[in-house]
């Protein structure tokens, strides 16, 4: 089911580009105190979790597991701001590392990417044998939103066993549709940005690895460039194109057997809103779209009844 809902940005925001960059970048609340979780994946790489436990929480209280995006961490401003929101409504929130991304960094041999559901299912693994009473969302931004429901889809029945709900947030559901639309000129801002981390990181990798095969990329490349020459080949894709199709969240959106929300800007840069709508969704997914709020930006009027953080507000709404 798809349903449009009402979205008043904040004056004189209401452009995709606006939205999307003020909201990434431009962050004033410091990070809510958290303990880190080493986990173990079966492959002997590690990831950290960020866990942020209000006072007085219980073991049969509810659990959020916050999920980032492409180049994100547990310190993106969106899971900071919704951790410092939920700390208040005595919600767990825990903030999930990538391979290699926050705090742990240097802990992964393998570099993270947007099909690694499984690195995912660890964390709630974790949270199901240490706190088997308490309820847990997972909630996944932009690249987040694509494991979310990469994994909910492909556990279908069983993830009642782990999660209670699923929301993503922007999820580019079909990867290469957000990789074209990312390569377009207009949108240079946001793929140079990108290459530049992943590049980064490549380089650490390669550093602190020293056994890691040594792959040399230019300084500019188009991400479906380095998808094709770094990603596909060392995560063992047979190339760019087999990685989207095998990871884009789209294949296993129909298999989804918890209930779901799928949060859409229909002017997102990178996100195209229409590529869900072809979709076969079952009856536990709903499909919201807004007019305008760019890529996670959703800055909304400070006098509407949601405020300036609209999507948090949001957010809260549908955890609670």
């Amino acid at each position: 089911m798809t349903q449009e809902i009402p979205f008043e940005p904040f004056p004189f925001l209401d452009d995709p580009h606006q939205q999307t960059v003020i909201s990434a970048f431009f962050n004033i609340l410091t990070e809510p105190s958290s303990m880190q979780q080493i986990i173990t994946l079966p492959d002997e790489d590690k990831i950290s979790l960020e866990i942020t436990t209000p006072e007085g929480w219980k073991e049969t209280d509810r659990t959020v597991l916050l999920i980032h995006g492409l180049c994100g961490s547990h310190q993106s401003p969106n899971l900071v701001r919704m951790a410092k929101r939920l700390t208040p409504l005595n919600v767990r929130a825990i903030r999930f590392n990538m391979r290699g991304c926050g705090s742990g960094r240097g802990l992964a041999r393998k570099i993270f990417h947007g099909g690694r559901s499984e690195d995912v299912f660890e964390a709630l693994k974790w949270i199901k044998m240490t706190t088997p009473s308490s309820p847990t969302v997972v909630v996944g931004f932009s690249l987040g939103g694509n494991l979310a429901l990469k994994l909910a889809g492909e556990m279908g029945p069983l993830a009642h066993r782990f999660m209670e709900r699923v929301i993503a947030v922007s999820p580019p559901v079909d990867l290469l549709s957000s990789i074209r639309m990312i390569g377009e000129s207009e949108n240079k801002i946001y793929e140079r940005y990108f290459y530049r981390l992943l590049r980064a990181n490549v380089h650490y990798l390669q550093k602190t690895f020293k056994d890691l095969p040594r792959v040399q990329l230019p300084r500019n490349l188009k991400l479906y460039e380095f998808d094709q020459l770094y990603t596909a080949p060392m995560c063992g894709f047979a190339h760019a194109d087999d990685y989207y199709q095998k990871c884009s969240a789209a294949t296993y959106i129909d298999q989804i057997d918890i209930p779901c929300k799928i949060l859409l800007a229909e002017d997102d840069p990178i996100v195209a809103a229409e590529s869900i709508d072809q979709l076969l969704l079952p009856p536990s997914v709903e499909v919201f779209k807004t007019k305008k709020g760019g890529h996670m930006g959703y800055l909304g009027n400070p006098n509407s009844e949601k405020g300036l953080y609209w999507l948090d507000s949001l957010l809260v709404d549908w955890i609670s």
